[in-house]
């Protein structure tokens, strides 16, 4: 395969890798909680002796939309929506994850925790506690959690240091490989979750685009191949 080829087929792999994440992106677009993931395509540029240089390129880089996604209002007093940037901190097998999918419940030992079973964590990285008796239950915007007026806990609310320290597990959840921080200027609302921050319509959008874009290299790929058969043939005659 001559440099041409090669070029045109890093740029169908990172096609390939994009088409993929646009597709996981449409079928989470009802999925609470839900961050749209993207691919970023960088380019290597190689200098050749006597000859212009070759530029390939990759798209390997996953990069997640941290963009505030909708509020459904629900009435669930365990049902908790994050207002601005910063995410529930969860226990897991694993380790600390964060997510923004508030659709939390107490378990039989009186934990709040996901539908998976996680414990939700408090401010101060402990599980939180919700006796099972608790009547009147609020949930202030700090996280407070009271019960007839008497706190009981405080729902943290938390950042990575830096984005390279989350890796994405799902569309939900993202393993820490650090310790986070608290999230500044972020709330907590009772009553609501949070929707997927896919768009549905732009996303299909970009799928045809993506399509005709992978169409149009597999039609330049073709045309090389034919190009370099004919070449063989006339030079074995």
């Amino acid at each position: 395969m001559d440099n041409a080829g090669y070029t045109a087929l890093t740029r169908q792999s990172g096609l390939v890798n994009e088409m993929r994440a646009i597709a996981n992106n449409i079928a989470n677009a009802g999925t609470q909680g839900f961050r749209k993931e993207g691919v970023i395509f960088s380019e290597f540029v190689r200098s050749l002796d006597d000859a212009p240089s070759l530029s390939m390129a990759a798209g390997r880089v996953r990069m997640t939309s941290q963009l505030q996604g909708g509020l459904e209002q629900t009435g669930g007093a365990f049902d908790l929506a994050i207002e601005g940037d910063g995410y529930f901190l969860i226990e897991t097998p694993g380790g600390e994850a964060l997510t923004r999918a508030g659709n939390f419940l107490p378990n039989a030992a009186g934990e709040l925790v996901t539908p998976d079973g996680l414990r939700v964590l408090d401010g101060g990285g402990a599980p939180v506690f919700v006796p099972p008796d608790a009547t009147d239950l609020t949930v202030a915007r700090d996280g407070t959690v009271s019960a007839n007026g008497q706190p009981l806990a405080q729902i943290g609310l938390w950042n990575a240091t830096r984005q390279e320290d989350m890796t994405r597990q799902n569309g939900q959840l993202f393993a820490l490989s650090a310790p986070p921080e608290p999230a500044e200027g972020a709330a907590i609302l009772q009553g609501y979750l949070e929707k997927s921050n896919v768009n549905a319509v732009t996303e299909i959008s970009r799928m045809i685009e993506v399509q005709r874009a992978y169409e149009l290299g597999q039609s330049f790929m073709d045309s090389e191949d034919e190009r370099i058969r004919g070449v063989i043939n006339t030079l074995g005659q």
